[in-house]
């Protein structure tokens, strides 16, 4: 997936409102720009980080930036953009680049299904279970390259899980894909001290038959794109099962 339009930099001044953030540019102009990611975004919203934004000159936008990477010291980027997961997966998908779901010819995005949700993707294919996907962006890293995921809490994650399960039970085939948004992250384990009742639901949809994967991306300022397979910590994510899902 590549943007649209040529990105510019700058440094991060502030992140406030949720949606909105503050950058200087490097050519010292100051700008508002849309922040597309309304999430903690631990690690990613500190004075001073290097960002990169996508200008755009559509006259129904009020903002003419839209917050697109940010640029660590290391070298490395994460993606913060919420809308990139999908689209990157949608053409790894039809390009039949993930591994795990390469059998299938037919993409259907946004389908409606459990309870008052939509399926990220719903893949088909004669002499197959229909499978359900689910993507989830992960962008927080607080050690060495551990990916972790949720950044806070999500009733709607846990939501999607149960949504899962019950597909599973219905004889479909479901799966969570996990895309990690960094290029400085090597393996992925449940938050489980953020959000307990993601971690109960994570692994009560395992038990029940949701196959739990995760790829990691290439960054840079000209586009994302789908990268390689990650490890998923196999190992319990929360206490003793509780049998219930997260009710919202």
């Amino acid at each position: 997936m590549r943007f649209q339009t040529p990105l510019v930099s700058g440094r991060l001044i502030r992140r406030y409102k949720r949606f909105l953030a503050d950058i200087r540019l490097d050519d010292g102009r100051e700008v508002t720009a849309h922040c597309p990611n309304p999430g903690a975004m631990s690690g990613l919203k500190d004075e001073g980080m290097r960002v990169w934004l996508e200008p755009n000159d559509d006259p129904k936008k009020k903002l003419k930036f839209g917050w697109r990477l940010v640029e660590h010291e290391t070298g490395h980027f994460t993606c913060v953009d919420t809308a990139v997961p999908n689209r990157a997966v949608k053409a790894a998908l039809e390009a039949g680049q993930v591994a795990e779901l390469s059998r299938y010819r037919r993409v259907r995005p946004e389908v409606g299904y459990g309870q008052n949700s939509r399926v990220d993707f719903l893949l088909s294919q004669d002499g197959l279970p229909d499978a359900y996907v689910e993507v989830k962006s992960v962008t927080l890293c607080r050690q060495g390259d551990l990916a972790e995921f949720p950044d806070s809490v999500t009733l709607r994650g846990a939501r999607h899980l149960a949504d899962l399960s019950a597909m599973v039970a219905a004889g479909h085939r479901a799966v969570m894909l996990y895309l990690v948004q960094r290029t400085d992250c090597g393996r992925l384990k449940i938050a489980a001290d953020l959000d307990p009742a993601y971690a109960r639901a994570y692994d009560a949809a395992r038990r029940a038959g949701v196959q739990m994967i995760c790829y990691d991306t290439k960054i840079d300022p000209l586009g994302v794109t789908l990268g390689l397979a990650l490890p998923v910590d196999e190992k319990p994510q929360s206490g003793p099962p509780s049998g219930n899902f997260a009710s919202n």
